[in-house]
């Protein structure tokens, strides 16, 4: 049995009808629109998706935050340092490998089935024996259970990942929205439930093992396959390898970003850590989603277009700007609004997040404007690349959390930042290098939406007189942000003539339809 589909799994294209390139890796304009069009509606049902994902972990995050204490917070923040660590391992790839395929028989899927299922069983052992280790480590005896109890869910994310890939290559991107979301609801209502009912961190734990058991379930139903008896075949040892390649890079770069939680509750405890974890994670959420959301479509489609330079040019770039004219509010809102934004998603309980917040700000600018770059360097095939600039973000980012260490949270966020700003430019340079893109095209493309939304903050911080006098909190953060991305938008689309290229966008999506020139 062999099933073909396009080597991503991303609506690019539908099963039956395929742009194909010629032999010199060009598209040609009809496949090109095809690409455009399908990349447009993919990128709609995507949005649509993660918006709602998001949306339920924002209402989950601001209700669990007013229930529990930062100490519940900080227990199993201490845990998911090395479960999240671990869970880096946890399809090694394998899922990628099976998406990005041109073809792939039943033997080599099921062969690929029993190692991610193996692979689960192993590491949910792993972070079984490492339990005592943990609560040793940070002198804190409760987090032998929480470790015990989310090692388990590596199985689960075992055995589902090659099930999850299938609906991947089949296009059946509604079906995972659907099991994703079903998922969510589930994991949140008993995790809201456990906390009402005085459970305590043990909410959160039932929330982080509950999703990955809801999605293997629907998953396994969703694609119908049951594998076969494991057998060695042809082409295995090909898409190992391509695994392996992407989970070194993943490592790399999850040690660059955690390492500072790991500090925190070393040297400062729990409570300490769950402040400048939940100003992280409320910080980071969005745009995270938003880049997840964003390349999912973007990644496969610069992919199609790696044979001709001058379309690559031109697509990551328009990519770009759409990105960066989403996530640059989001940033600069949290920036400069951090003590109304903190209030009203966290509670009052939480003030002490806001000035770590604010500090963690110019951070999460940096990702908005450096990750979208990996889309870049995986499509063109330049994955060494990428992870020797994860090494050296790493090395840069350990520094700025080492030298912030003493003064605590405040310290390591503002090393972080100052880190990841002085990497900035010379990441831009080397990421792009040796394609027809330019530092001043990456930097042009990112000035008009920077420029727009600092005159949407400033007129913001110029109302602050009258904004300032709205109550309830809720009330004026949302005038707040009306004004931000209001002025934003409107200088955007209009001063700096980005309206054109987002109509188009909108249209080939089939959100908008040109009415037709009179003659």
């Amino acid at each position: 049995m062999s099933v073909q589909v396009q080597s991503e799994a991303i609506p690019l294209t539908a099963p039956s009808s395929v742009a194909v390139a010629r032999p010199d890796g060009v598209l040609d304009d009809r496949s090109l629109g095809e690409l455009r069009r399908r990349t447009a509606q993919g990128a709609v049902a995507s949005f649509v998706s993660q918006g709602a994902s998001l949306s339920l972990r924002m209402v989950s995050m601001v209700i669990l935050a007013r229930l529990l204490v930062p100490e519940d917070f900080g227990l199993v923040g201490m845990v998911t340092a090395l479960t999240g660590f671990i869970a880096l391992f946890k399809e090694a790839g394998l899922s990628n490998a099976t998406i990005q395929s041109a073809t792939i028989t039943d033997d080599q899927l099921s062969a690929l089935f029993w190692i991610n299922t193996a692979l689960g069983c192993c590491l949910s052992l792993i972070c079984i024996a490492a339990a005592p280790a943990v609560a040793a480590f940070y002198r804190e005896p409760r987090l032998f259970a929480i470790t015990v109890t989310l090692g388990t869910t590596f199985l689960f994310t075992g055995l589902a990942a090659q099930h999850r890939a299938l609906l991947l290559r089949s296009l059946r991107i509604r079906a995972l929205a659907v099991i994703d979301i079903v998922a969510l609801l589930v994991s949140i209502g008993v995790s809201l439930a456990m906390a009402l009912t005085g459970f305590g961190y043990w909410a959160l734990v039932a929330n982080a093992g509950l999703l990955p058991a809801g999605s293997a379930v629907g998953a396994w139903i969703a694609s119908a396959w049951v594998p076969g008896r494991p057998r060695r075949t042809e082409g295995l040892q090909r898409m190992i390898a391509y695994g392996g390649t992407i989970t070194v890079n993943s490592v790399v770069v999850y040690l660059a970003y955690n390492i500072d939680k790991v500090l925190l509750g070393r040297f400062w405890g729990a409570e300490a850590l769950g402040i400048y974890g939940r100003a992280y994670q409320l910080l980071n959420l969005p745009t995270d989603t938003l880049h997840q959301t964003v390349g999912t479509i973007a990644f496969p489609a610069l992919s199609r277009l790696q044979g001709d330079p001058p379309r690559l040019r031109h697509y990551f770039l328009t990519i770009y700007r759409f990105f960066l004219a989403v996530a640059l509010p989001v940033t600069i809102v949290c920036e400069f609004f951090a003590d109304d934004v903190v209030r009203v998603l966290l509670g009052p309980k939480w003030h002490e997040a806001a000035a770590v917040f604010r500090l963690l700000a110019p951070t999460i600018l940096v990702f908005a404007l450096i990750n979208p770059l990996g889309w870049l360097m995986f499509a063109t095939g330049e994955v060494k690349r990428s992870l020797k600039i994860a090494v050296l973000i790493m090395v840069t980012a350990v520094i700025g959390y080492t030298l912030g260490l003493s003064q605590g949270p405040h310290g390591v966020a503002l090393g972080f930042s100052i880190a990841m700003t002085v990497l900035t430019v010379p990441i831009v340079i080397w990421a792009k290098h040796g394609t027809l893109i330019t530092s001043r095209d990456v930097f042009g493309a990112a000035l008009p939406p920077l420029g727009s939304v600092l005159l949407g903050a400033a007129a913001a911080l110029l109302a602050r007189p009258w904004l300032g006098t709205i109550e309830p909190p809720l009330l004026r953060l949302t005038a707040t942000t009306a004004v931000v991305f209001g002025v934003h938008l409107t200088v955007l689309l209009f001063a700096f003539g980005q309206l054109p290229a987002f109509m188009k966008l909108l249209a080939e999506a089939g959100l908008w339809k040109p009415r037709p020139r009179e003659t």
